[in-house]
């Protein structure tokens, strides 16, 4: 189970297009429990470094961190699960981006990934 659910996540990572390099570590704790750590890089430079806690008894990830950053290391913006900002109504799910924190729901990686090639997108177009 564990083992599918780590498959879907590297089948993700090889469709998306514009990555370079990947770096993935994975640990399985036992057939529902693991975690996964993975830095990408994109051919511009860009960078997202991840990690997910998963039970796949559950739906939600026990801890994730999803941290995507430009070719200066400079942060874009970055989803995680920490519980330290309460005030947000997601609460512990939230998004920092530069201009500050905001309230979000849990991510996938899918979603991430989506919201990158947008950025990217954008940026192309400039």
């Amino acid at each position: 189970m564990i083992e599918a659910y780590f498959l879907q996540i590297e089948t993700s990572l090889q469709s998306f297009p514009n990555i370079r390099f990947v770096s993935l570590t994975k640990k399985i704790y036992n057939t529902t429990q693991g975690y996964i750590s993975v830095s990408i890089i994109f051919e511009n430079n860009h960078r997202l470094d991840f990690i997910e806690v998963k039970n796949t008894d559950v739906k939600a990830k026990i801890k994730y961190r999803y941290h995507y950053m430009d070719e200066h290391q400079v942060m874009i913006f970055r989803y995680d699960n920490a519980p330290h900002h309460t005030e947000i109504k997601t609460f512990p799910h939230h998004k920092h981006e530069i201009e500050g924190v905001k309230a979000s729901p849990e991510p996938t990686l899918d979603d991430v990934l989506l919201e990158i090639a947008q950025k990217q997108r954008d940026l192309s177009s400039l």
